[in-house]
Parts: structure tokens; C-alpha cells; sequence
């Protein structure tokens, strides 16, 4: 069995909601209820929380130590580094990587990309490219030598900003494996369940109300039929869904599309 480290990557600095990783949910900070659910994933290995050395991101180090969660920091900018180095710091045969904005992860979707991985021996797989699931469920895994390979050669600023770019737009350096929804449906651009704006967290937040105290590790089914149940929950973030890092790069991106984000409106109209 392959030594899997988990890498949560998370920091205080984000533009758009700050300090969201650390935002009360249901008593606990936001980055705490994430890292139970990743945890219950099996074979999770080791999960380690990757923030920066920036000052701003020593309430996430001192949240950690306090909770006996691994911690590594590194660079701001730089996420494959941060990715990388935190596999060689704790001696991993593979590196999953999966932010810190995804506190709805299914437990089961990321066992289900990481036995993918495993026994397919992929140098690396993820369920993104192209992604079906609800967004919000993002789980990629790649072998140690594939990261090592990426964190030499890729130079591009969007390849070491998001860590696997580099993978799945060089397939024929790589063995890339994808899964997708085993429905068979696309919710990616139509069910949001990330989080980057205010209206995003009330979604997170009415969600974890309705269904954290019956059961901690709630399904992606559960929280469908709750937003089937109640349509104002689903509407709280809505108008964001779609809305992702690939608006800013399709020029440079070659194996996305532009039907698989959406920009963002600003209109109140």
C-alpha cells in the first residue's frame, strides 16, 4: 500500500471572502469541519494541512497545533511547491491534493478517486477534467516521482498557482486517469457547494444545520435531497454556480473549455 499524504491546502488571504477557512460552523472553525470529512475518507493516509509562511496564516499553524493536525508551511504563490515539499517533510509515496474551500466533500468520492488511482498505478488521477460531480467535490492524487517531475519542469504562473495543471495538460508525459460521476449526471456547473463569497457559506452553513447533527458525515445525497426538499437553501449561492479559476485562463488553458465555467456577473439587474 502506497503512503498517501492528503494536503489540504488553506489560507486566511483569500480576496473575495478573507479568513473563510476560519469562519464558525456550528462551533467549530469552517477548516476543522472540512478535515473531518476528508478523514473519514479511506484511505485517507496522512492528511496534513499546507499553509503559507505569511503571517496572516499563523491563526491556521496555531489552529493546528492546538488540534494535533500536521502542518506544513510554505509559499504564498507557489502551491505545487507547498504540495511537494510537504510530501517530501512527511514521506509520502503519493500526494492528494484537495483545498480547503470544499468543507461538503463526500467522504466517498474521495475513496473513490483514490482507489482509482491505486489500482489503476496512475501517475495521476482526480475527478475534474472533465468534472461532473457537484462543485465542491474536487479530489486529485498523484505518485511522488509525477509531483517531483511537475515541481522540476512546469514554469508556467497558472501550472505552479494551481499544482496540477501541469498533469492533465501534458497526458502524454503522464498516465492520467479521470472518474466521473458514477450517476452519470453533470451537476459541476449547476450545483455549487465551494466556497468563496458570503452566499456560498450561508449555503454551507444552512446545510451543516440541517444535516451535521444527525449524522457528521453526511452524503452527497443528502445534501441533494435537502436542496430538492428546500429550493431556497439551493437558491442561497446560485447565482454563482459555475463560476471558477478558469474564466481567468482559458487562453492559456488547452484541455478546458469555455462551457466548463462561467464569468461572473455583477449585475444587479
Amino acid at each position: 500500500m502506497k503512503k498517501i499524504v492528503t494536503v489540504v491546502q488553506a489560507r486566511t488571504g483569500s480576496s473575495r471572502l478573507p479568513g473563510k477557512v476560519l469562519l464558525d460552523l456550528l462551533g467549530q472553525p469552517l477548516l476543522l469541519r472540512m478535515l473531518e470529512r476528508v478523514r473519514a475518507a479511506s484511505p485517507a493516509g496522512i492528511v496534513v494541512v499546507a499553509t503559507t509562511t505569511d503571517p496572516s496564516d499563523d491563526p491556521i499553524e496555531a489552529l493546528c497545533a492546538q488540534h494535533g493536525v500536521p502542518c506544513y508551511r510554505g509559499s504564498v504563490h507557489d502551491l505545487l511547491d507547498r504540495h511537494y515539499q510537504a510530501g517530501l517533510l512527511f514521506g509520502a509515496d503519493a500526494v492528494a491534493k484537495i483545498p480547503s474551500d470544499c468543507p461538503l466533500i463526500d467522504p466517498a468520492v474521495i475513496h473513490r478517486v483514490f482507489q482509482f488511482f491505486l489500482e489503476n498505478n496512475f501517475d495521476y488521477a482526480g475527478n475534474l477534467h472533465p468534472a461532473t460531480y457537484p462543485d465542491g467535490n474536487d479530489a486529485e492524487i498523484m505518485s511522488m516521482p509525477a509531483l517531483h517531475k511537475a515541481w522540476t519542469e512546469a514554469g508556467r504562473p497558472l501550472e505552479r498557482e494551481h499544482t496540477t495543471p501541469y498533469f492533465w495538460e501534458n497526458p502524454h508525459l503522464f498516465s492520467v486517469g479521470n472518474i466521473t460521476w458514477e450517476t452519470g449526471l453533470d451537476y459541476s456547473m449547476s450545483h455549487r457547494w465551494t466556497i468563496d463569497y458570503p452566499e456560498d457559506f450561508a449555503f454551507i452553513r444552512t446545510v451543516y444545520e440541517h444535516l451535521y447533527p444527525k449524522n457528521p458525515h453526511f452524503s452527497l445525497q443528502d445534501i441533494l435531497d435537502l436542496t430538492d426538499q428546500h429550493p431556497d437553501i439551493f437558491a442561497l449561492n446560485s447565482r454563482y454556480a459555475g463560476v471558477n479559476w478558469y474564466r481567468n485562463h482559458l487562453d492559456e488553458l488547452k484541455t478546458v473549455t469555455a462551457e466548463q465555467t462561467k464569468q461572473l456577473c455583477t449585475s444587479t439587474n
